[in-house]
């Protein structure tokens, strides 16, 4: 009985064993799949925290070098202040002494009064002696001519740009002179009107090269010199001798290079001019509401001799010229007309603007460049557009004395 219950015993208990195996097995395998599950979750997010790690590292160091840049912005900038404060410091040192020095130059009031009355008198001495000056212009070299019409005109030739000057040295009754453009520096001398008419003259003109370049159209040559404004200057009068082409004497007239001294003619701003009494220049100032202001020259040393505010307008104005001190001048418009004096200013103060008819010129459309009167042959040598043209004119002698 008992060996049979062994066998039995013993079978059951490996089916019981069995079964239990097979319930282990199942639960084991569960567990695996959840911690592959797991791992897996785990190991996507260190992937994340790990790319979250590189970027904020990378922004990291992007602002490190940002934060350099900065800082290295700072030092330079206060280096820069540290040198201005430095600056400031000696100027204010500097302006310390000054003060100081001044406080002990300081004149007493004695002395200020002292020196304002020598003042005031040189003052009165410089005007009288202005006076003296204009008096003998007006007593010693006074002359009566005045322009009463404008009678003819002769084209002479057409030659170079179609602005320029040309004239004869009131000194000189035979030699012609030439200045094409508004800019350059070179002068043809011809040696009468005949020999500049010629197409073939002989001899040929002689060509002088100036050491410099001119501007405008406002030259003359007076005594065998040429008067011209030197070109990159504004008020500069050059003196050239043109027997060798040197250059012996300049000036700096005050208050000119402002303004064009004719609105029609824009490249140039002082007009030199001869007459019966001398060397003038004439040019516009915006200080006078541009009108035109005539200096008297010492044709010599170049000294201003006197100076006369005129009520003539440079607007519209092309050229102009002077008579025995008595300045005509002609108008007309931007596109091309007739041509006529409707201004003119006496230094004598005998002849009146308002008292004297317009005078027009006989050619109907005009546009000159520079117009220069002679007082010898009593013509006008004007450039009309590229054309050399000479015009008489008819003069009386005036007979009112001039006014003291």
């Amino acid at each position: 009985m008992s060996g049979r219950l062994l066998p039995v015993l013993l079978l059951s208990l490996y089916l019981g064993l069995g079964s239990v195996k097979s319930q282990g097995s199942s639960q084991d395998h569960f567990i695996i799949q959840y911690l592959e599950r797991r791992l897996t979750q785990m190991e996507e997010r260190l992937n994340e925290c790990q790319q979250n790690t590189a970027t904020a590292t990378q922004k990291t160091y992007d602002l490190s070098a940002e934060l350099r840049g900065y800082i290295s912005t700072v030092r330079v900038l206060r280096s820069e202040v540290k040198s201005l404060v430095d600056s400031v410091t000696v100027r204010v040192d500097r302006m310390e002494r000054e003060l100081e020095y001044l406080e002990n130059k300081i004149p007493t009031q004695s002395d200020i009064e002292m020196e304002e009355v020598l003042l005031e008198q040189q003052i009165k001495a410089a005007e009288l002696e202005q006076q003296k000056k204009k008096a003998r212009i007006r007593v010693e070299r006074d002359c009566g001519t005045v322009l009463t019409e404008i009678k003819s005109l002769k084209i002479v030739k057409r030659t170079g740009d179609t602005s320029g000057s040309w004239f004869k040295d009131p000194s000189d009754g035979s030699k012609v002179y030439l200045l094409s453009g508004i800019r350059n520096n070179t002068l043809l001398e011809y040696v009468s009107l005949q020999s500049f008419t010629e197409r073939s003259s002989t001899p040929a003109a002689r060509v002088l090269q100036m050491p410099f370049h001119w501007q405008g159209t406002g030259h003359v040559v007076f005594n065998g010199f040429l008067y011209c404004h030197k070109a990159d200057t504004p008020n500069q009068i050059v003196k050239v001798d043109l027997v060798n082409g040197t250059e012996v004497d300049s000036t700096l007239l005050p208050g000119v290079g402002n303004l064009p001294v004719y609105s029609l003619n824009p490249n140039t701003y002082m007009d030199l001019a001869v007459d019966e009494l001398g060397l003038w220049v004439i040019h516009a100032d915006p200080e006078y509401e541009g009108n035109l202001v005539i200096t008297k020259l010492d044709k010599g040393t170049l000294a201003v001799e006197y100076t006369w505010d005129t009520q003539c307008r440079s607007h519209d104005a092309e050229g102009a010229f002077l008579i025995c001190g008595t300045l005509y001048v002609v108008y007309n418009t931007r596109y091309g007309g007739r041509s006529s004096i409707q201004c003119l200013y006496d230094i004598h103060d005998t002849i009146h603007s308002d008292e004297s008819p317009v005078m027009f010129f006989p050619k109907r459309y005009t546009s000159h460049s520079s117009i220069h009167y002679h007082p010898g042959d009593k013509q006008l040598y004007a450039w009309d557009d590229g054309y050399q043209t000479i015009y008489k004119v008819e003069t009386r002698t005036n007979d009112q004395a001039p006014a003291e």
